[in-house]
């Protein structure tokens, strides 16, 4: 499934450049996608576009702390969250955002999620919203999925 997001995120700039479902499935069965795979990643892409689309925004500035409950922490893992916690400190995401990544990661069937499958849901919902991360930070997101290297603060 991630492949395929992945080549929609390369692929079509823009959401709204994308085919509607039933053509965009067709096109990537023809190039070489399974058709289970391509299911799965259209009934992803449509939840996250409804739930990215949703008039949210009322909570978006928020001083509040997130506290993980105990089944979120064991489905992401530390290396996901201090990486979401990452991401809302640098503005990258916002709360609700935030809510957002966890809510996607958290349907998937994996535990803990990968950080390299996490920047992927990242990538997708701020390619759903239209918005673009700066150079720097897409070089994070779209950098090594080494989840043992250190992360360096200059």
């Amino acid at each position: 499934m991630f492949d395929i997001l992945v080549y929609l995120y390369e692929t079509y700039y823009r959401p709204d450049a994308c085919p509607e479902p039933a053509a965009l499935a067709r096109k990537l069965s023809a190039v070489g996608f399974d058709d289970v795979e391509i299911s799965e990643a259209l009934v992803w892409l449509t939840d996250l576009t409804e739930m990215a689309g949703g008039d949210l925004e009322f909570a978006a500035s928020s001083d509040g702390i997130r506290f993980y409950v105990d089944q979120e922490y064991e489905v992401l893992g530390t290396a996901a969250v201090g990486f979401i916690q990452f991401l809302e400190s640098a503005k990258v995401l916002s709360p609700v955002q935030r809510e957002i990544v966890i809510e996607r990661a958290l349907v998937l069937d994996e535990s803990p999620v990968g950080l390299g499958k996490l920047k992927i849901i990242v990538l997708m919902l701020l390619w759903s919203q239209g918005k673009e991360p700066d150079a720097l930070m897409f070089d994070d997101l779209f950098g090594s999925d080494d989840e043992q290297a250190p992360r360096l603060l200059h």
